[in-house]
């Protein structure tokens, strides 16, 4: 679980990415599993671009396992009106940045990578800090002793027909 200041700690990284980059008409951090952590994404439903960036992060991890070219590090897709760029943002978590047709894609990328490593080093901390006060389970019942069992005897039967 992450806490609501490492949640407003990403939000506050998505906003400086928007002002580093003004082309940027959308950032969202998401799970891997699709789901929304932070966004900055308006005009764009969050939830329904995180699920698609999921989908999109399975191909191509995918597609880097297929060619040998190692673990994911960033997906770029191009549309008639702009970018979607996909970062890996720590263990867990992908960085999606929607950007217009006429932004820099050199500094895309080089803002989109240091934004994706800040934001995964934030989740990644909080998702340790969170396992570590994870207590184990303690047993409310008492253990079961058990006890030793004396081996079980056979004897054989012979039949005689007379």
């Amino acid at each position: 679980m992450v806490s609501e200041e490492d949640l407003q700690a990403v939000l506050d990284e998505l906003h400086r990415l928007r002002t580093r980059v003004p082309q940027l008409t959308g950032a969202l951090a998401a799970g891997v599993d699709g789901l929304v952590v932070a966004h900055d994404t308006p005009g764009v439903d969050p939830e329904g671009l995180s699920a698609l960036t999921a989908a999109a992060l399975g191909v191509a991890v995918r597609v880097c396992d297929a060619t040998g070219n190692g673990a994911f590090r960033e997906l770029l897709v191009r549309g008639e009106h702009g970018y979607v760029a996909t970062y890996a943002a720590g263990r867990t978590a992908v960085l999606t940045l929607l950007a217009q047709d006429r932004v820099n894609v050199g500094r895309l990328h080089l803002e989109g990578r240091r934004s994706g490593a800040r934001i995964g080093e934030l989740l990644d901390a909080a998702e340790a800090a969170a396992a570590r006060t994870v207590r184990p389970a303690t047993r409310t019942t008492p253990a079961r002793s058990r006890t030793a069992r004396t081996p079980r005897t056979t004897t054989t039967r012979t039949t005689t027909e007379s």
